[in-house]
């Protein structure tokens, strides 16, 4: 979960920042599959401009840390007032929903619900 607010993203994604430890550590820990939530996209009044400066700044980030950002669906949010989360919301029209290639084809979807259920569930090891 990334925070859209200004400064939150920046402090996140700066070099010592949560966001970008959570990600390697993820990575590191062997997680293959990722979303990215856009949260708090209502204190920038659903802006297009930062949510697409997010996911430059996220995709740049990520594909340094291992992760292919095609395999990535970002989801634009708001927590506080469950926008986006289990229905599409009306507050940004410009998004016309997230698109992520998995092992079973390309995946799209439009809520972060519908991202959690594109989930592929991992090969487990067997005795």
């Amino acid at each position: 979960i990334i925070a859209a607010g200004t400064g939150e993203f920046e402090a996140g994604i700066s070099k010592d920042g949560q966001t970008r430890e959570h990600a390697l550590l993820a990575y590191t820990l062997g997680v293959k599959q990722l979303i990215v939530a856009i949260n708090k996209m209502d204190t920038t009044k659903w802006s297009e401009d930062r949510y697409n400066e997010i996911i430059k700044e996220t995709t740049n980030f990520i594909k340094k840390v291992g992760y292919n950002p095609k395999t990535v669906a970002f989801v634009p949010i708001s927590g506080f007032n469950a926008k986006n989360m289990l229905a599409a919301s009306t507050n940004c029209p410009w998004y016309k929903g997230w698109k992520k290639e998995g092992k079973s084809g390309e995946q799209t979807g439009k809520t972060l619900l519908e991202a959690i259920d594109s989930i592929e569930q991992p090969k487990r090891p067997t005795d």
